[in-house]
């Protein structure tokens, strides 16, 4: 069967807590709303680039995601998050944004409004905090080069059976998967992706920037910005 976008309706029937711009405590996972900045932030840790169980370290290629055990692709992230998927797609709906198409394939790219991503980090000295966009955080291991701008876009995550048995029980797919922010279309069961394809997969082979962000396990804020309307 057809996969499909999650859209509004299909998310309304599921019990979502994030907060608003009249509720400033974080929701369900740490999500936060603020509708006068147009700012869905959720709360994140840096995650382990090597995981003790695998016998090597793979290139990021997702930004944000479940952290090991709970995570499909927790080798693969920058930043692990504790909330559903679907409550940062809910909060980007508070926003009035709606979702476009998830990309999956070598052929495929990814659909839907552009925003702003960025990982939120403490300020040095006790300073205000500090956001760094993505090609500020990724580099390319061997040349040391920053990574390439990149246009991050609210896809919503295709539906997905939960038991390969019951095939029409269909589920929020990035809520089974804990994908949250992907850089290449190798999943569709995520809430935004880069507008890269397959073909940069092959030869951006990325990996995270130690001298801009905190130690693994600290506490960081995952930040996505709406355009102004």
């Amino acid at each position: 069967m057809k996969r499909l976008v999650a859209t509004v309706g299909v998310l309304a029937a599921v019990s979502l807590a994030s907060a608003t711009a009249d509720d400033p405590k974080p929701g369900a996972g740490g999500v936060t709303v603020d509708k006068d900045k147009r700012t869905v932030t959720v709360a994140a840790k840096v995650a382990p680039r090597k995981l003790p169980h695998l016998e090597e370290k793979y290139p990021v290629e997702l930004v944000a995601g479940w952290g090991h055990p709970k995570g499909k692709k927790a080798h693969e992230i920058v930043v692990a998050v504790d909330a559903n998927p679907s409550e940062v797609h809910k909060g980007l709906e508070a926003l009035g944004l709606k979702p476009g198409k998830p990309a999956k394939g070598p052929d495929a790219k990814a659909e839907g409004p552009a925003v702003n991503v960025f990982v939120e980090v403490p300020g040095e000295g006790g300073g205000p905090p500090k956001r760094l966009t993505l090609d500020k955080v990724l580099v390319d291991p061997k040349t040391k080069k920053p990574a390439p701008k990149m246009t991050f876009r609210f896809t919503g995550s295709v539906m997905s059976a939960a038991d390969p048995t019951k095939p029409d029980d269909k589920k929020y797919g990035a809520d089974l998967a804990g994908t949250l922010i992907a850089l290449f279309p190798v999943t569709d069961e995520t809430v935004l992706q880069t507008d890269w394809t397959m073909k940069e997969e092959k030869y951006l082979k990325l990996d995270v920037n130690p001298d801009v962000l905190p130690k693994e396990g600290s506490p960081v804020r995952l930040v996505i910005e709406a355009p102004k309307q």
